[in-house]
């Protein structure tokens, strides 16, 4: 492992060593945040978490962390050799809000980009439901690849009104004036479905064609990047503003971009979704670090600073960093699981591989946003275990997709307006394929939903320890009226990623006073022998009552 060298590593390696201690208090391990079965992910950052508590120990800043979010409830404390963890401060009874929180940091997964367009700060649906379908659509007929010159060349399509006229203006529902035209579609098959005819698919993007109903679905309005790129779009200016001022500024393709090389910037970008968008998620964290770094730069007297140009200031540099810090981190290529068609024997090679991998990835970014000031973060040491850090704890979201909600929705209708509206929506629906035509009656996510993949601010419940008798589990919301098709994951609490694109932690079961909260990793039906295979995947043997009673 020590073919690869990063001088960064070497020049700043007492700094390094000081950003990468836990962080100080009477126990020297930090919180786990929750994490899951994920490949890929995405992540945001609330204000109010990073708000500067001066020198405060690790438990002063869990309970500032816990009065400033309102967690009434909870308790951040120790829990023996395997770290902290959060407890109930008070009973809780079945179906409670026990936790509502914010995101660390969250990207879409490059993948899903296709199928779904998104915010980019709290991943809720925008556009229209007809936008929607119609970007998926113009995209599977030119075969894209999935990365971010999706939404380049699908928005492109898309005149700019409506990217500032909410969905719910229409006027009417009137539709698509000689539905005939629509039953006539081409029949050649395609991996996806009966293809629409192309001036269909565009109609339904630039809104000259509305769907029945699709009113009853609005969304909101798509509001573009501030820095002009065409890579990044949201909900409310208010969540432009947030990504623009936590991470986006320094990440953005666009004209008022402040990167310091674009093309070395795409570059970067290109190569996270070629190889593995967890480096997208790193870069977040490094943006933000820099950013939050600038502005605490710019607040301190000129006494209180001990930086000049091109020099850090260790005490800025780790107050920028501490919500990163609070998390439990170790180097990616020491903690990612290897394959099963890695044999043992390899293992070694494999792990040097990853190595060079993050490392290549590294050197892009910095050729793309490097601040001398923060000189550090771009150490191997650093960018290893950031992205170990969200290899390890991290939790993969799925939002089920509107456009199935709508689909269901004309299902439901009274025979005679079914009929009627069956005659739009049926070519639309086959040109979707079987992933839109099935009811959403399954425990996972079929293709439709959005994935993302995400970490949470320190107060995620812990999930080390068990795989059953969890107090907590994990549900993704739908950004619908109803809840349908939830993802159970286990624990004494259900997760909810809701509408403010906060995640929601409501009880499973009663919780008393004093008893930790928890969430499973796994799915706790499974044999004994494949739970304890699959956990070893994430460092640790379970230990919980159900496991004790069913080892061999």
């Amino acid at each position: 492992m020590d073919t690869v060298f990063c001088p960064i590593d070497a020049y700043f390696a007492d700094e390094i060593s000081a950003l990468l201690q836990p962080p100080p208090s009477a126990q020297a391990q930090a919180i786990s945040l929750s994490h899951s079965l994920v490949q890929n992910y995405a992540y945001i950052l609330p204000r109010e978490v990073f708000n500067f508590f001066p020198f405060c120990k690790t438990q002063e800043y869990f309970d500032q962390l816990i009065t400033t979010r309102g967690c009434t409830g909870l308790k951040v404390k120790q829990n023996g050799a395997h770290g902290k963890g959060v407890y109930a401060d008070a009973d809780f009874r079945e179906g409670d809000l026990v936790l509502k929180d914010q995101m660390l940091a969250g990207s879409q997964h490059s993948a899903n980009k296709i199928d779904c367009l998104v915010c980019s700060f709290c991943f809720r649906f925008i556009g229209t439901i007809e936008v929607q379908i119609g970007r998926k659509l113009y995209l599977q007929d030119l075969g894209v690849a999935a990365n971010n010159e999706c939404d380049r060349q699908t928005l492109a399509h898309i005149p700019k009104k409506t990217c500032q006229i909410n969905s719910s203006d229409s006027e009417d529902d009137s539709y698509v004036k000689d539905p005939t035209s629509m039953e006539e579609c081409a029949s050649t098959s395609s991996k996806y479905g009966t293809p629409l005819p192309k001036e269909i698919v565009e109609s339904l993007m630039t809104g000259e064609l509305v769907l029945p109903y699709s009113k009853q679905f609005p969304l909101p309005s798509v509001i573009s990047c501030l820095g002009g790129c065409r890579e990044a779009f949201y909900c409310s200016q208010l969540c432009a503003e947030a990504d623009w001022d936590l991470f986006h500024s320094l990440l953005c393709t666009g004209a008022r971009s402040k990167s310091s090389d674009k093309e070395a910037l795409l570059k970067f970008l290109q190569h996270a979704n070629e190889t593995n968008d967890i480096f997208l998620l790193a870069a977040k964290v490094v943006s933000f670090t820099i950013l939050k770094y600038r502005k605490l730069k710019a607040s301190y007297p000129e006494d209180q600073g001990k930086c000049t140009a091109g020099n850090c200031d260790l005490s800025l540099l780790s107050e920028a960093w501490k919500p990163v810090s609070m998390g439990y981190k170790i180097r990616w290529w020491e903690c990612i699981a290897l394959p099963d068609d890695v044999d043992s024997c390899d293992e070694a090679a494999f792990r040097m591989q990853i190595k060079e991998l993050a490392f290549t990835s590294l050197q892009l970014l910095k050729a793309a946003i490097f601040d001398k000031e923060c000189e550090p973060l771009f150490s191997l040491e650093i960018y290893g275990h950031i992205i170990g850090m969200f290899e390890l704890n991290n939790l993969d979201l799925v939002v089920a997709s509107p456009v199935e909600d709508y689909f269901l929705y004309i299902d439901d209708l009274p025979q005679s307006e079914k009929k009627e509206a069956e005659r739009v929506t049926r070519p639309v629906l086959d040109a979707l394929g079987d992933d839109y035509s099935i009811c959403c009656q399954e425990s996972y996510p079929s293709e439709d939903w959005f994935d993302s993949r995400e970490n949470f601010q320190g107060l995620m419940i812990t999930r080390r320890r068990h795989c059953f008798f969890p107090s907590s589990e994990l549900y993704e919301p739908l950004l619908s009226s109803e809840c349908k098709g939830l993802q159970k994951r286990g624990g004494n609490n259900h997760f909810i990623l809701d509408r403010d694109g906060q995640a929601t932690i409501v009880a499973l079961r009663s919780i008393s006073k004093g008893e930790e909260v928890t969430i499973s990793y796994i799915d706790e039906d499974l044999p004994c022998e494949e739970r304890q295979a699959m956990l070893a995947d994430y460092g640790f043997r379970c230990r919980c009552q159900k496991c004790l009673e069913e080892e061999p």
